[in-house]
């Protein structure tokens, strides 16, 4: 606000001679003194104010039509600064040829002098040249009017926010994603009700479910910082990007850089593969893999294997640790895209379905598991040998061939049928064994063995003489309910005289 106080002060020298009063009227804050012109000078000032004051000195008496000088003394009574001052001296007709220094501006008989200014205790000079051109008392007047300022000083400030935020640039899913905000202001003044804002993309969100990150500061000084950490976790894999903000009270807003984070995930899928169908007495061999299909590391991977119950002889690939009914593989960390194949065998006890499931788990992944059935089955495997006793063997004399069958599979061999066939320089003698035989011409046949379990054996013996000299051959056949057609084997034996 400024404040204007105008004073008027006038300051009046009175000069004459014994008994000439000067005429006019004159302002009386004090009583001016009582003087005969040419008597005496006397300069006296009149201060209507604290603030001003206000002095003229004029000379005693001066001759007429000759130049004199008198001055007009302005003093700042006062600890402020005045303004815009401005003297005026009210100039009569018989007062010619007026100059000044400072020079002032003659207008209507009025001289005014303006000063922009006047400080503290501080006293300024106008020294005036004129002429009489009458005799008599000579009285001029001045007045002076000045601005006293009223001032308050407030300081404009400007705060400014800026506001930076940082998180990782690659994480997995079951990580957590810190985010960290650093706000500051670098403006001057305090910036107030300071908050940190942050809308997070979607499937992002801070530990507690919200959506939306936002922070209250307070107030921040000039050059004041305020760090924040908000934890937030990713519902799904995927690059999420986002920018926060920072907000005051007028209108003030600060945006972060733009942060990327990846969020990643292995993903494991696991396949195992074995024989569908297998006999009893034969070895299962199973192959899994696990390969990881994601796009993070499969950190301390393991692949388990259940074994099925009523096996043995179990055998795994290096690495392979059996406890109990279970082969464990620690693969460590599996790349993305990169696999492992580990392997797995043993020996079924019985006919049956074997049934068995492999598992792989890994820090961040879904476990995983595949299954593989076999059917094993049993088979009888007979084999038929036919030897002779003696060989040569001279004409006349008899020659034992002992028929032998073994099964060696794992089922029960049924409906044996063996048959012997002579040729013509053998003549039969006799048969025997685990069935009779009869011959029929030159065929010998023996009645089907009902059974014959797993490993074990059937014997059968023909007793023939030889006949005629030669290199004759013993031929038997067998067929049983399990073959499709007959196997055969044949003994030779020379026959001389």
């Amino acid at each position: 606000m400024k404040a204007l106080i105008w004073t008027t002060l006038a300051a009046f020298l009175i000069i004459g001679v014994v008994g000439c009063a000067c005429p006019g009227p004159a302002p009386k804050p004090a009583p001016a003194p009582k003087a005969a012109c040419g008597a005496y000078s006397v300069s006296q000032d009149y201060m209507l104010s604290g603030a001003v004051r206000l002095e003229k000195v004029m000379p005693a008496s001066v001759q007429l039509n000759a130049p004199f000088e008198y001055t007009i003394n302005l003093t700042n009574l006062t600890d402020m600064m005045l303004t815009d001052i401005e003297v005026k001296e009210r100039i009569p007709t018989t007062l010619k040829d007026l100059s000044s220094a400072p020079a002032g501006k003659l207008e209507g008989g009025i001289v005014t002098w303006k000063m922009d200014s006047l400080g503290p205790k501080a006293t300024d000079k106008i020294v005036v040249q004129a002429t009489a051109t009458e005799a008599g008392c000579l009285q001029t007047c001045a007045d002076v009017t000045y601005v006293i300022l009223a001032c308050a000083n407030t300081q404009v400030v400007q705060p400014a926010l800026t506001i930076s935020k940082s998180a990782p640039d690659k994480v997995t899913i079951c990580d957590a994603i810190p985010l960290k905000f650093v706000v500051t202001n670098k403006g001057t003044g305090t910036a107030t009700n300071v908050k940190i804002m942050d809308t997070l993309p979607d499937g992002l969100m801070t530990q507690d479910g919200k959506k939306s990150i936002e922070i209250a500061l307070g107030s921040l000084a000039t050059g004041q910082s305020a760090t924040r950490t908000v934890v937030t976790k990713a519902a799904k894999t995927g690059t999420f990007k986002n920018q926060a903000s920072a907000v005051a009270d007028g209108n003030l807003k600060a945006q972060s850089e733009v942060t990327t984070t990846v969020v990643t995930q292995p993903v494991l899928a696991i396949q195992k593969t074995g024989s569908k169908k297998e006999y009893l007495g034969r070895s299962i061999k199973y192959d899994i893999t696990v390969t990881n299909k994601g796009d993070a590391v499969a950190a301390d991977t393991v692949i388990t294997d259940t074994i099925p119950a009523g096996v043995g002889n179990i055998q795994a690939t290096a690495g392979g640790v059996l406890a109990e009914n279970r082969v464990t593989w620690k693969v460590g960390n599996l790349a993305p895209k990169a696999s492992k194949t580990v392997s797995v065998s043993y020996m079924p006890a019985g006919e049956g379905t074997l049934s068995n499931t492999a598992r792989a788990t890994a820090v961040c992944a879904d476990a995983v598991s595949a299954s593989a059935q076999t059917e094993i089955n049993a088979i009888s495997a007979i084999l038929l040998e036919v030897v002779d006793v003696t060989d040569p063997i001279e004409v006349g004399n008899n020659v034992t061939y002992v028929i032998t069958v073994t099964n060696q599979g794992s089922a029960t061999g049924t409906g044996i049928l063996i048959k012997a066939m002579l040729e013509d320089t053998m003549s039969y003698v006799s048969s025997s064994g685990a069935t009779a035989g009869a011959i029929d011409g030159s065929t010998i046949t023996f009645a089907k063995l009902p059974s014959l379990a797993p490993k074990a054996k059937a014997t059968w013996k023909v007793v023939v003489k030889a006949a005629k000299a030669g290199d004759v051959r013993f031929r038997v056949t067998m067929n049983s309910d399990q073959l499709g057609r007959d196997v055969e084997e044949t003994e030779a034996t020379n026959f001389y005289e």
